[in-house]
């Protein structure tokens, strides 16, 4: 059998099954979804693994009706949705004629994928925008029917926390779920303790800012995608006496990273001002140990350093590869522009001229920097003001529009909807009331060995993860009048758990909380969030689940609008 794959599933995939465990279940060919003829290949079966998305149905029909009728043997078709069947795409495929090529109509319910040992993703790019924009609540069903499935295998978790209105709906739709299938209730002792659903527009600053952990800014600057980075490959040549770099590679490099990778592990989560020394440190250590064979003398020294060896050279290599990755990280985060915009952030983070037109942002359009750029900056001077005085808005919407060209009046519009860069109303900054009580500008932040988790950003902590850590100590009730001032409702739920599961919590043994993003979550975070796990006296650890993993970059192309020029 061939699978003909929609290229965006791809990546997800290859997290759950390699090409090698599927060519043990037959699978002979893979495709890409293409129009045109599907290649020539000597199957029985074809799959096609795809969204529910009509403009994929298209090339589906375009590939099922170039299939040579004539030739012997015929192929068999079948389709497989992911995460769900859809209705209105079979319908699609019924009006164009080709419904009934498919011996098989089924789905492949792929909720949540697996990123790392705490880390799930259901990777569906287009969450935010539905949800904020076209107000449609699929992704959220599906948020709701992976959490569901999450507890049929680790336990019902007692305590639901909430806070957004998507938080709201998903929380909703589980309690239904869980009734309308009473036999869902299984004995299983539950693994998690707490469930916390955050609406990412709860808190719209934190993916605008520039993360400053290590794999955040990998993330900024290269775009991390389904654990893999691709690199540009100068600094990864093997370095040969006497040859002048004559052929160099041109293909990009592509590394994966994940916590398997010891050195990885290690420095992911902590702010690049910190990497450099832990880099310098395990460099010392692994010259060192690779030292040690000058002093093996017995036999048996020998055969240890022998059986070490590939375990040292794994280590060296890795060390190679994060201390170029480092350097090429270096030489954006030291120029001049890395920093100007980063010093307009943390003004506008610890409050400083949020109100007015500023210089910084006006030069780069009309030095016509990137349109994201500018767009992160002045969203990010919005948010931190509780939106914009109509003058200045004004004047920002023009200057863009100028610049850029008028067809970006559909992403400012979308920008406006869903609460990124809006009109101040009641002409009320509540912003600094936020950031005082929940203490999210840090003057003394500590990037070295942090005492907090602003260190994530140099200095601002992010409001989502202080939420999270707030709820377990000392709880939300603390924080009502800020909870009131932020988008949408807080709530709590308690699930009944059967007669016997209930936890009877050891001495010292930490609580256990599953921390949902709806609409999508950032590197930055997600370190922050694995900091309060690793504190000493936390007493809580962190599993983080998202609709998606992003970066202010990503977030804001999912909201730009591509308007394409008349034909005429």
């Amino acid at each position: 059998q061939a699978i003909v794959w929609d290229e965006y599933l791809t990546g997800p995939f290859g997290l759950i099954a390699q090409y090698s465990l599927l060519k043990e279940h037959e699978v002979e060919k893979m495709f890409t979804l293409k129009p045109g003829r599907l290649p020539q290949a000597d199957v029985k079966n074809v799959i096609f693994f795809v969204r529910p998305r009509l403009e994929l149905m298209d090339i589906i029909t375009d590939n099922v009706l170039r299939e040579d009728r004539g030739r012997s043997p015929q192929r068999d078709f079948h389709i497989l949705f992911v995460p769900r069947r859809s209705l209105l795409c079979e319908q699609w495929l019924k009006e164009q004629g080709v419904l009934g090529s498919f011996i098989h109509r089924e789905q492949y319910s792929l909720d949540l994928i697996p990123f790392d040992g705490d880390l799930l993703s259901m990777e569906s790019e287009s969450a935010f925008k539905e949800c904020y924009l076209e107000s449609d609540q699929t992704s959220l069903y599906h948020a709701a029917k992976g959490l569901m499935t999450l507890q049929a295998l680790y336990g019902t978790i007692p305590q639901i926390f909430g806070k957004g209105e998507c938080a709201r709906h998903v929380a909703n739709m589980m309690i239904r779920m869980k009734r309308e299938f009473p036999g869902s209730q299984n004995s299983i002792f539950p693994v998690f303790d707490t469930l916390l659903l955050l609406d990412r527009n709860v808190d719209l600053l934190t993916p605008l800012a520039t993360q400053l952990t290590y794999e955040g800014l990998i993330d900024e600057i290269y775009g991390i995608q389904n654990t893999y980075v691709k690199l540009p490959p100068e600094k990864f040549a093997p370095k040969k006496q006497g040859e002048g770099g004559k052929d160099l590679p041109t293909d990009p490099k592509k590394l994966q990273l994940n916590s398997a990778e010891e050195l990885y592990a290690e420095i992911r989560d902590k702010n690049f001002n910190a990497v450099g020394s832990v880099l310098s440190k395990k460099a010392k250590i692994i010259s060192a140990a690779f030292e040690e064979r000058h002093h093996a003398k017995t036999v048996g020294e020998i055969k240890q350093f022998v059986s070490q060896l590939p375990h040292m050279q794994a280590a060296r290599s890795s060390l190679a590869n994060h201390t170029s990755i480092a350097e090429l990280i270096k030489d954006i985060t030291t120029s001049e522009d890395f920093f100007d915009n980063l010093t307009v952030e943390q003004e506008f983070m610890s409050g400083i001229d949020t109100d007015k037109v500023n210089n910084y942002i006006e030069d780069c359009i009309a030095q016509k920097h990137p349109l994201i750029k500018i767009l992160r900056l002045v969203c990010l001077q919005s948010v931190c003001n509780s939106g914009l005085k109509q003058k200045v808005l004004d004047h920002y919407k023009r200057e863009i529009l100028q610049t850029y060209g008028y067809e970006h009046i559909l992403t400012l519009n979308n920008l406006e909807k869903a609460g990124l860069l809006k009109l101040q109303t009641g002409g009320r900054n509540n912003y600094p009331t936020i950031r005082k009580t929940l203490r999210l500008w840090m003057d003394d932040v500590n990037e070295q060995n942090p005492n907090d988790i602003s260190y994530v950003y140099s200095g601002y902590a992010p409001l989502s993860v202080r939420l999270a850590q707030l709820l377990a100590r000392p709880g939300w009730r603390s924080i009502e009048e800020v909870l009131k001032m932020l988008p949408g409702p807080h709530f709590e739920e308690r699930q009944q758990l059967p007669t016997g599961l209930q936890k009877k919590r050891q001495h010292g043994e930490n609580r256990v909380t599953l921390v949902f993003f709806l609409g999508g979550v950032t590197y930055a975070e997600i370190a922050a969030l694995r900091f309060l796990s690793q504190m000493e006296d936390g007493g809580t650890e962190y599993v983080i689940a998202t609709t998606k993993l992003i970066n202010g970059t990503t977030w804001m192309k999912s909201l730009m609008e591509k308007l394409e020029p008349a034909p005429f």
